[in-house]
């Protein structure tokens, strides 16, 4: 059977480009809200744009560790000149260039690949892709969605759409966006009818649901004291860790790393819907877009009171006018939209069901069948059974669960 994921496809090298220059872009942008923050004397936002994007960068860079280290073998990276020295990986992830390690990893051996591609070069280029934007994926909700949510709240304090702000926000959503197509590429890799209709699909209904959660935080946030937005998000995430850890996710390949995996989880769960278990994922998914959509209106329900005293409006619209056809309407659509996506495009095989196998690249390969002698006296070769597989690690194994959580 034909191994999709062993193929390197083109579009996938210039979503990693394209990625790439996002991903600066965002940085410069981070560094300009920082310092006009500074410079304005609004000092509240800007502390709170530096602990999201600290916050987020070490997140990503014990992720990225944590995958180097499972890796024993070295048999994804390619880097191996710099990353068979653990001290040397060590001290880039502690200055915070760990991520900026995994791009010039893709980026060499996706141009390798590009000139003659072998199966080992497809199988490495997949794996690291694979890992790269699941980290996009996990900075996307742990520092885009929350800068998001932070400018949206200072452009309705201040009924103003300024520059930096204006722009920070377009730049959020753009990597918001990028990182749920470039994840959804991956997953979708594993399928024989990989389509970017599909793809499309999968972002509009992503960005109907979160764009409803995102306007309601900000809302919340805009007016009410920033210490009762800080203890709904603790409230609901030690709730969605504890609903994390009862599907007992097995993800990553150290007891630790599970539990960080497991925080994680919850951290994007606050936002948006991520699968991290297989089986009976259609009760899963009605759970939590209840759940989410009863705190939405508790947001909104605890604005409108804050605001009672006084006709709640937003930049000079009636409050009703603006949560009934925009909020209520976009996460009703979005809801529709997903049961479409999962009747029409979404398979019901797992990633291994569909793939047959295993991607072979990164793994010994099975010669299928080896061959013994029989004594002379009975003068037949009969073929040996084969080993029974070991189980999955590293990338390998990171990247099944995703895959087969994905299409469950």
């Amino acid at each position: 059977m034909e191994d999709r994921i062993e193929k390197y496809a083109i579009s996938d090298f210039m979503l990693n480009v394209g990625g790439l220059v996002l991903f600066f872009l965002d940085l410069v942008l981070d560094v300009w809200a920082v310092l006009s923050f500074y410079q304005e004397g609004a000092y509240v936002s800007m502390g709170v744009l530096i602990f999201l994007l600290l916050g987020s960068s070490v997140l990503l860079q014990i992720f990225s560790w944590l995958w180097y280290n499972y890796s024993s073998e070295e048999k994804y990276m390619y880097l191996g000149k710099y990353l068979k020295n653990r001290i040397f990986c060590g001290v880039l992830h502690v200055c915070q260039l760990g991520v900026f390690l995994r791009f010039a990893g893709v980026m060499e051996i996706s141009l390798r690949n590009l000139k003659p591609p072998t199966a080992k070069k497809e199988g490495i280029a997949v794996y690291l892709t694979h890992d790269l934007r699941m980290l996009r994926l996990i900075k996307a909700f742990s520092e885009n969605a929350p800068q998001l949510t932070l400018m949206i709240t200072i452009i309705l304090q201040r009924e103003d759409v300024e520059w930096v702000t204006g722009l920070k926000t377009l730049g959020s959503f753009a990597a918001i966006s990028t990182s749920l197509v470039m994840y959804h590429r991956s997953m979708r890799s594993f399928q024989k009818d990989m389509t970017w209709t599909s793809s499309l699909v999968y972002f509009l209904w992503n960005f109907l649901l979160i764009s409803p959660r995102v306007a309601a935080i900000a809302l919340f946030a805009s007016t009410l004291p920033l210490g009762m937005i800080a203890v709904h998000f603790v409230c609901l995430w030690l709730a969605l860790f504890l609903w994390a850890w009862l599907q007992e996710t097995d993800f990553m390949d150290s007891p630790a790393g599970e539990w960080l995996y497991r925080a994680t989880v919850a951290l994007i769960w606050y936002f948006s819907w991520l699968n991290v278990s297989s089986g009976g994922s259609i009760g899963r998914r009605i759970i939590y877009h209840t759940m989410i959509a009863v705190d939405i209106m508790l947001l909104l329900g605890l604005w409108w009171w804050w605001n009672s005293d006084q006709d709640p409006s937003i930049f000079g619209v009636p409050a009703l006018a603006v949560f009934l056809p925009a909020l209520g309407g976009s996460y009703t659509v979005g809801i529709i939209m997903k049961i479409v996506n999962y009747k029409k495009f979404h398979s019901n095989k797992t990633a291994t069901e569909e793939s047959g196998r295993a991607p072979a690249g990164l793994e010994e390969e099975q010669s299928g069948e080896d061959v013994v002698n029989m004594p002379l006296s009975v003068g037949v070769q009969v073929p040996s059974p084969l080993p029974p597989p070991s189980p999955l690690t590293g990338a390998q194994k990171r990247t099944q669960r995703l895959a087969d959580n994905f299409f469950s």
